[in-house]
């Protein structure tokens, strides 16, 4: 959809801002933040470009030997005796963390969710349009100077609790692959990234660290997403040192929690920690996306790449038991938290059983996490947050963290980090109708503002449609027979089972309330990214074009 120009900015010369009209817009886009942004792509837009062509560069690497090893060139960092900066007071105990967009009401009922530390998403958990990524600054804003209410449609009225027993806020910016189209400096879109960081930190940074002197729980912290290379965390370091200095802001100040979920950072934890040391907070361990980066990076490695129904894939496969003992080992040797993945169940209301089935296994999840070492873990309904906790209270006892715990003596190899063969399982329909499901059925909310959507019990984000798409996509093209009906997966097949989909939501919506969805153009994008004979890198690039 075509955006409404609203013309250059009289104020800062070079920036154009472009979109339909956001309530409150010129509280976020004042000349000051428009300039300060406009310096961050000035400075570093260029190097950006350079490290999405590197991406390129190793992908075709990988293509051409079929695995991957730490880096040669950086093993007197990985050899040396260093540590990251000690974590500031909010971020000393992390044992609950609860993810989620910035809208107003996700933004109350995180904060007074009970968790320690709240994920404030403008990636995988919002669908970037203009007013999301505006109205979810406002929002953090209000929040920040306690004036934030909400009343639903039925009547009930949201309010924050007293500061002390709020969670600290952590923003996630976008990955540095994406584009914001709605915001140009000398003729050229803004990334994300600098959008979402830009805003935040330059109406924020000095607030959070005014109000730190009465309030603990306060300062600019970022979680970094989509991560490839150490070099990548290199310009975030750099993107903070020049921030931090713009604003007067001391040295330091910022903190960052970088996700472990691509497999190539998976091979550079200790470098990038290095690079961050002044900045970093810890490492988080990413699942979807993770077995997503598997996938788009050896999808051409043949059939020992290939990942069976995404729902048989645990942590305690093996593959990924070496990642986070990895992530684990890493982080406490460099004095930084570790931090395990996401409890996506959504509690029903409705349905106890389901409800008793999924809490059993959310238990064993955080419990081995907590069992493993890591510091704390996500989860991503308020439900939750009292039996994440009770898992990591029950190892942490008093203690804020474990990170005098080194984690398995057992030293992880890149055999063992690749051993996708080793989480057996099998490819099955079930998996592969699964897989249509959620990705029509996510992308069809995501093109009407939604980002994070519930989905048969589970909070489904854009990281959970990427690793949908991309499934059927290496299936298809490793001629994968399916263990159920013997059926080989071809892109015929995947249109079909699409086209099912399709009627069968018609019917259960009704005629009126599915033409007011958008699931025509979410089937036909969904197909264009799972079928098209070369691997898209990212559904949402294709998909930015169709939102406002």
């Amino acid at each position: 959809m075509a955006a409404a120009d609203q013309g250059p900015s009289p104020a800062v010369p070079g920036v154009t801002v472009a979109g339909p009209p956001v309530p409150r817009s010129e509280e976020v886009l004042t000349p000051g933040a428009l300039e300060f942004v406009a310096g961050l792509h000035r400075a570093f837009e260029g190097r950006r470009r350079e490290l999405l062509a590197a991406r390129r560069e190793r992908r075709a690497e990988i293509a051409r030997t079929g695995t991957l090893d730490f880096l040669p060139h950086t093993a007197d960092v990985r050899a040396g005796d260093w540590k990251v900066a000690p974590a500031p007071r909010a971020l000393t105990d992390r044992r609950v963390e609860i993810t989620g967009p910035t809208d107003r009401k996700m933004v109350i009922n995180a904060l007074n969710s009970g968790a320690k530390v709240w994920l404030a998403d403008f990636e995988d958990a919002t669908a970037p349009t203009w007013e999301n990524v505006v109205s979810g600054q406002v929002n953090l804003i209000d929040a920040f100077e306690g004036r934030i209410d909400f009343t639903s449609e039925q009547g009930k009225a949201y309010a924050l609790k007293p500061a002390a027993e709020l969670a600290t806020v952590v923003v996630r910016p976008r990955g540095w692959h994406l584009d914001e189209r709605h915001l140009t400096v000398d003729g050229a879109p803004v990334a994300g990234a600098f959008v979402d960081f830009g805003l935040y930190f330059f109406h924020n940074a000095a607030r959070l660290l005014a109000k730190g002197e009465q309030d603990p729980n306060s300062g600019p912290y970022f979680y970094l997403p989509k991560t490839e290379s150490h070099l990548e965390a290199r310009l975030w370091n750099e993107v903070f040192t020049h921030a931090q200095a713009a604003l007067g802001i001391p040295h330091g100040t910022v903190r960052a929690t970088v996700l472990i979920e691509t497999i190539t950072a998976a091979f550079e934890m200790d470098e990038i920690l290095y690079e961050l040391r002044d900045h970093a907070a810890g490492l988080n361990a990413g699942r979807w996306d993770y077995l997503f980066s598997i996938v788009k990076n050896f999808r051409d490695g043949g059939e020992r790449y290939v990942l069976p129904d995404r729902n048989t894939v645990t942590m305690a496969s093996p593959f990924m038991a070496a990642y986070t003992r990895l992530l684990v080992q890493t982080c406490h040797r460099r004095g930084a938290h570790a931090i395990g993945g996401m409890a996506a169940f959504i509690p029903s209301r409705k349905d106890p059983e389901v409800n008793a089935a999924a809490l059993v296994k959310v238990r064993a999840d955080k419990e081995r996490e907590a069992g493993g070492g890591f510091d704390g873990s996500w989860v991503a309904h308020p439900d939750l947050v009292p039996v994440a906790r009770e898992c990591f209270d029950a190892v942490l006892g008093e203690r804020p963290h474990q990170k005098d715990d080194p984690g398995s003596p057992e030293q992880v190899t890149p055999a063992q980090l690749l051993d996708v063969a080793g989480a057996g399982g099998s490819c099955t329909r079930t998996g592969l109708h699964n897989a249509v499901q959620v990705g029509v059925r996510y992308i069809e909310a995501w093109l009407r503002g939604l980002g994070a959507v519930g989905i048969f019990h589970m909070m489904e984000d854009a990281a959970t449609a990427e690793i949908s798409r991309s499934q059927i996509w290496q299936w298809i093209h490793n001629g994968v027979v399916l263990a159920d009906t013997g059926e080989k997966t071809t892109a015929e097949l995947v249109r079909r089972l699409v086209a099912e989909e399709l009627a069968a939501l018609r019917a259960e919506s009704g005629e009126q309330a599915y033409a007011a969805g958008r699931w025509t153009e979410a089937a036909a994008l969904f197909e264009q990214v799972a079928l098209a004979e070369d691997f898209p890198d990212f559904l949402t690039l294709p998909a930015l074009a169709l939102i406002d």
